[in-house]
């Protein structure tokens, strides 16, 4: 397997589905010069170009046209026969890309990550934490942590936990210390919400359901939302996991206790495979097992 063609093809792909050398380069992390001189070579060696040029972006040309549709299919195929050839392995090997949702740097990947390369010497990881939508074959991921399964028919998904959300604010804002009869009481305090995430309902046995008022403040990071609600500035709907140290050591205080959010539920999200990659299986073991502790 020609290793350096097959880069040459990951560039080519990268720039023609882009439209642009930096996005490419970024994506790729390599440098814009480094994949001007790979299309350069590469089309050097075709003998044709493979893009129209101009200050903005870059088009295919004909002959890139054709180009892209058999360099995808190449791709494929060097991938397929690399997760074959991983299957024959007595150990799992080989990078493996994961992307998680932001808040998860906080901590919660750090056990199962840390088990994974103990247990498998072989395999090295690839992390991106992100609450911007990402899209999963382009960013050429193994592995998707999400909060709703894929019906697409090109992905599996896994559940792999269930967690709590709990209604918090900072002990030092005014709230910790109001004797507040239900959430109707929030709507003269500052709410803080994800960007991203769906209204929520709190519901009670005895009251009727109520919606949380719009929020003052929105954010695209669950890590910031968290930093904003211990800092002060309003009450915010937290995952359980990631707050659980604030909540132990007194620097952050559940509302409404006796109330409760919507749950979620974590899935592993997968591009669908004849062959899964052993380093793929190993990962999702990994983090299974210690979700399921949480």
């Amino acid at each position: 397997m020609n290793m350096k063609l097959l880069r040459s093809l990951q560039v080519f792909v990268a720039v023609a589905e882009s439209g642009s050398m930096s996005v490419a380069a970024r994506s790729l992390h390599m440098t814009v010069s480094a994949i001007s001189q790979q299309l350069r070579k590469l089309e050097q060696d075709i003998g044709l170009s493979l893009f129209n040029r101009n200050t903005r972006n870059l088009s295919l040309t004909e002959a890139g046209r054709i180009y892209y549709d058999t360099s995808v299919q190449m791709l494929k195929t060097a991938e397929l026969a690399q997760e074959q050839i991983e299957t024959l392995q007595d150990a799992p090997s080989g990078k493996v890309k994961i992307i998680a949702p932001e808040g998860f740097g906080g901590g919660l990947l750090s056990r199962p990550i840390h088990k994974l390369c103990e247990e498998f010497p072989k395999i090295s990881v690839s992390l991106t934490v992100t609450d911007e939508p990402k899209d999963i074959i382009a960013s050429g991921a193994d592995l998707v942590l999400c909060f709703a399964p894929l019906s697409d028919a090109n992905f599996s998904s896994l559940k792999l936990a269930t967690w709590n959300r709990y209604l918090c604010v900072s002990s030092e804002h005014p709230l910790a210390n109001e004797h507040l009869d239900t959430p109707e009481a929030l709507k003269d305090y500052t709410y803080i919400a994800h960007r991203h995430i769906e209204d929520y309902t709190i519901g009670h046995a005895k009251h009727p359901s109520m919606a949380l008022p719009s929020p003052r403040i929105d954010v695209n990071s669950m890590q910031t939302l968290i930093q904003l609600t211990r800092d002060g500035m309003g009450y915010a709907v937290l995952p359980e996991p990631e707050i659980r140290h604030l909540l132990h050591d007194g620097s952050m205080q559940q509302l409404f206790s006796d109330w409760q959010l919507p749950d979620y539920t974590v899935y592993a999200v997968t591009p669908k495979r004849e062959l899964i990659p052993a380093k793929i299986s190993a990962a999702i073991n990994c983090l299974q097992e210690w979700f399921e502790q949480v």
